[in-house]
């Protein structure tokens, strides 16, 4: 690892000795100026570069542009009589290439007389005062430790944790990662990350490129009715256009992949981007002797057609292929040892295809969005990595699933109220081939079972916006139905409503209170419906139905006109309905995830839970060359046990701190900290048989003690990620250098996880078998000697990164 730090600093010396300064001053930021509603252009509106005396008007087409710019970072500002100011922050000039800034505005009742400029960096929506955080594409590339991945950038705000370090499981307020949906540009995206967990989401990796990016809205609770299916967040991702001046070209080197990024105009109507990415991190993980390679392919591209102002069709597509591979010759340490015999091969691919048409009118548009996603998963494992025979098979799993989608909604403002109504409807299909050996407190079981569903979605919904009292009080109520053809306990819509009230009161331009409640519904993990016994959809039979959450949120709010603000939420989240696993008597929110698949086994849903706690949120946008983010989470979460007491769910992380602080120097240098602190996330000791012979070579690990159910917790967690970046703007292309370094300080935290203890050699490599401690008794009886597996994340991980853009 030294040699590659010293390698790392020698090519950045040489590039900075080859390169040199770069000059030029040819930046140009453009852009079009639009009412919100009906895409008509605004004429005549002010537009300033903040921080400067540098303005300009949109002209008869609601155009605008800056030229001859200093690459950097800017603030864009516009303003006009009649609606609300916007400020687009964080906007990157570049020489090589034009920055498009768009503005959508939306009028103001209020702003007939004189215009008032305050114009807010952070977005407060009426249907969502409270719980949304909107994060830049600037922001997401520049996070120390972010190894520009969207879901680990997210790790910076309040509420949010993960859990092994090296996946990407968002637990957004104490829930399941399962809990979250994600949408890329109104297109619904089932999971975002590679070698996901199939019925909890999740993976070690980001699909969405970066480079496709503008923005991402984060919503942690006050979801929108028109987004539904969730119970703990929802991600609203905004993509960019292309270029529609010329080709354009975008190479990346990061931590883990190799991407190249193609963008472009197609006539004068039409832009395009289309990337491709492969990761080559399986070749550092052979180097460094880890037991397992993962190798991903990802691919996305966007195409918009702009007929004329009053229509705009877009397509997008995103897919990946992973192959999880075995190193069977990694380094024969314990820990690797323990991985090799527990892990399975596993291959995976998915997609998603999404076409949105907006149709506008002169009183607000419609949008149509019509899409198709699919993932496609197998895996298999053997005893003891010898697939020559098929008796020793412990697993063969091969699963799709497949959504065909259609949703219609129209936004609308009739007189002082803004309008958003829909309904929508899904295709389902799921199948599924398991044959698993398994170990349940019950003993050992053989599960052998085919599958093959197809069921329907329906639902709609409505919400009614508008201000008061001067625009100091904002008002917001929706509703949802939601209903499915899969069984008779979840086919009636009006059975499932989901009310939800927004309230949001300007004490003064600075201060504000808001608030949010409602209900959540969300459709139980496909897993759980298509699990089948003696060919009998058993948890149909079981009457399993819709997860219901209740949510109810409130802070307080002080924003600054220098692009900072201090949030204070409090939240509770009850549960209802949640699946109960009949194997081994648990909720499924205390079975936590990893690799592999969550809920293909009997449930019922009868589980209860909450969570509940509070968030502090500092946030300094860029500002005279500073920014950064402080944020302290305190939350519980848990579930009732089978006595009905409530317990530790396995995503109660308790205290969560998280500080990212940053700075722009001179001659386009910049550098960051992040700093991250957190309690441990609760563990389930071993059941006292799981030492016996005969139950560890069936299963390879320590089976838990549910009766204990996360009663363990280990040590509290912290790590520091350091980056400096340099960038150079020459005349016809940019290069941005990186050097991130992860985990260069980390605590040592413990495992609870068992392995045997087997003798070692001279170089710590264990031989022969684990340590029986009574050899002499019956082999029913007889017993290994266990020990804690060393922790293997706490690794200091540096990356050398190049962004080359033409």
């Amino acid at each position: 690892m030294r040699n590659y730090l010293v390698a790392s600093f020698q090519i950045v010396i040489f590039f900075l000795i080859l390169i040199g300064q770069a000059t030029g001053q040819s930046g140009i930021i453009k852009g079009n100026a639009t009412d919100a509603l009906t895409n008509e252009p605004i004429i005549f509106a002010n537009v300033v570069i903040v921080g400067t005396t540098i303005g300009t008007n949109t002209d008869e087409t609601g155009y605008y542009e800056f030229t001859n710019l200093e690459p950097g970072v800017y603030d864009v500002q516009i303003s006009y009589l009649g609606y609300k100011s916007n400020t687009e922050t964080e906007q990157q000039v570049q020489n090589n290439r034009p920055t498009t800034v768009n503005f959508a505005l939306e009028t103001d009742s209020q702003q007939l007389e004189e215009v008032t400029i305050k114009a807010d960096a952070f977005k407060k929506p009426v249907e969502s005062p409270v719980s949304l955080r909107t994060i830049g594409i600037t922001e997401i590339k520049r996070r120390p430790g972010g190894n520009r991945d969207i879901s680990r950038v997210i790790q910076s705000l309040p509420g949010v944790t993960s859990g092994l370090s090296f996946r990407n499981d968002l637990i957004i307020r104490g829930g399941a990662p399962n809990e979250n949906r994600f949408y890329l540009d109104d297109v619904e995206v089932p999971n975002i990350n590679h070698f996901a967990t199939q019925g909890a989401s999740g993976g070690p990796a980001g699909i969405i490129n970066v480079d496709f990016v503008k923005e991402v809205d984060f919503y942690s609770g006050a979801f929108p009715a028109n987004r539904g299916n969730a119970l703990s967040s929802v991600f609203q991702f905004r993509q960019k256009d292309g270029r529609n001046d010329r080709l354009g070209f975008t190479t990346t080197v990061g931590a883990t992949d190799l991407g190249a990024t193609l963008e472009g105009p197609i006539g004068k109507k039409t832009t395009f981007l289309f990337s491709a990415r492969r990761s080559y991190l399986q070749f550092l993980f052979e180097a460094i002797g880890l037991p397992f390679l993962p190798i991903y392919n990802d691919f996305q591209t966007k195409v918009k057609f702009k007929p004329n102002n009053k229509e705009e069709w877009t397509f997008i597509g995103l897919g990946a292929v992973d192959n999880f591979e075995l190193n069977l010759d990694a380094d024969p340490i314990e820990s690797n040892l323990y991985i090799l015999e527990n892990i399975p091969v596993n291959n995976q691919w998915n997609y998603t295809n999404g076409l949105v048409y907006k149709r506008y009118s002169d009183k607000g548009f419609t949008t149509f969005v019509l899409s198709r996603n699919m993932l496609n998963n197998e895996a298999f494992k053997y005893e003891n990595n010898d697939d020559t025979s098929e008796d020793n098979l412990l697993l063969r799993y091969k699963s799709q699933e497949i959504e065909n989608k259609l949703r219609i909604e129209h936004k609308e403002k009739i007189g002082i109220y803004n309008i958003n109504y829909g309904i929508g409807t899904e295709q389902v299909k799921y199948n599924n081939s398991t044959q698993n050996k398994i170990f349940t407190s019950a003993g050992p079981e053989n599960i052998n079972f085919t599958s093959d569903i197809q069921f329907y979605k329906y639902y709609g919904f409505g919400q009614v916006s508008r201000d008061f009292l001067e625009n100091r009080l904002s008002l917001s109520a929706g509703l949802r139905v939601d209903g499915n053809t899969y069984s008779d306990d979840m086919s009636n819509p009006l059975e499932f409503i989901s009310p939800r009230l927004s309230a949001s009161y300007s004490i003064n331009d600075n201060w504000s209170v808001n608030a949010n409640t409602g209900i959540y519904y969300q459709t139980p993990s496909y897993t759980l419906l298509g699990y089948r016994e003696n060919g009998t959809l058993v948890n149909k039979d079981n009457d399993i139905t819709f997860i219901k959450a209740s949510h109810a949120v409130a802070g307080l709010e002080w924003s600054t006109s220098q692009s900072s603000r201090i949030t204070l939420e409090g939240y509770y989240k009850h549960y209802n309905n949640y699946p109960f696993l009949l194997r081994d008597s648990i909720s499924l929110a205390n079975l936590g995830g990893d690799f592999g698949v969550i809920g293909n086994e009997p449930a019922v849903s009868t589980s209860e839970g909450r969570t509940y706690g509070m968030e502090f949120l500092f946030q300094q946008r860029l500002y005279k060359g500073f920014y950064g983010i402080l944020a302290y989470t305190l939350g519980y979460s848990q579930f009732k046990d089978s006595s009905g007491e409530y317990r530790p769910s396995a995503w109660d992380s308790r205290h969560i701190l998280n500080t990212t602080l940053g700075y722009q120097f001179k001659n386009n240098w910049e550098a960051g900290v992040n700093l991250r602190v957190q309690s441990a996330l609760p563990e389930t000791p071993a059941a006292p048989d799981a030492d016996l012979v005969l139950n560890w070579n069936r299963n390879n690990f320590a089976y838990p003690d549910f009766a204990n159910i996360n009663s363990l917790r280990g040590d509290n967690f912290a790590a520091m990620d350091v980056r400096v970046d340099k960038k150079w703007f020459f005349e016809k292309w940019s290069l941005n250098l990186y050097l991130d370094l992860q985990n260069i300080v980390f605590s040592d935290a413990t495992s609870s996880t068992l392995i045997l203890d087997r003798p070692l050699d001279d170089e710590g490599f264990p031989i022969g078998d684990g340590v029986i401690v009574n050899p002499t008794d019956p082999i029913e009886s007889q017993r290994y000697l266990l020990k804690p597996v060393a922790d293997g994340n706490n690794v200091t991980t540096p990356t050398l990164g190049i962004v080359i853009s033409i």
